[in-house]
């Protein structure tokens, strides 16, 4: 029995483009996945400068306090 080429082609770009498909998403996740971890590293460093502003904002209120006695 004779193969039909038609159905054959057809798989085949069928095949290449969920192959596509997939390695542009999977390209995309990657990307997102960098672009979370740095602005988790990000948020961190933030996070780290607001405590110390805020202890440096505690020790000023209480020489201000003792300086107004």
């Amino acid at each position: 029995m004779a193969k039909n080429n038609k159905l054959t082609d057809a798989a085949v770009k069928i095949g290449s483009a969920a192959g596509k498909v997939d390695g542009t998403a999977h390209k995309a996740a990657h990307k997102a996945a960098l672009a979370a971890q740095v602005a988790n590293q990000e948020l961190t460093a933030l996070t780290k400068q607001v405590e110390a502003l805020k202890k440096q904002l505690k020790k000023s209120a209480r020489n201000v306090r003792s300086a107004l006695r």
